[in-house]
């Protein structure tokens, strides 16, 4: 399957071992860690962006928070990557199962 995106986020991940002496198992983890504090970037974004840190005010725009965004998705996708050579797979079998969860809105307040 030819997918830019999965081929780059392979490059990616190989760059990354390339450049690390580290055990596969520990690279993996930390890759995995890495997606969480990628999160607080995100959360850090949203917070400058809306200014609702006193000290800092308006400290981020909203471009920054869709480009922490992507940042978490690439991470993820790279830990993905380093996990499993089936990384394409399981994400596609992944997103379809997903996709057919069923969705019911909340019922209205009532009151």
């Amino acid at each position: 399957m030819n997918d830019p995106a999965w081929d780059t986020v392979g490059r990616l991940a190989g760059r990354l071992d390339q450049a690390s002496e580290l055990p596969s198992e520990t690279r993996i983890l930390l890759q995995i860690l890495k997606i969480t504090e990628e999160a607080g970037e995100v959360a850090e974004a949203v917070i400058g962006a809306t200014g609702q840190n006193p000290r800092k005010g308006y400290s981020h725009t909203w471009d920054d928070v869709q480009n922490e965004l992507c940042d978490v998705i690439v991470t993820a996708m790279v830990a993905l990557t380093r996990l499993t050579p089936d990384a394409r797979e399981v994400f596609a079998a992944n997103l379809d199962r997903i996709a057919a969860r069923p969705f019911t809105p909340p019922a209205a307040a009532t009151g």
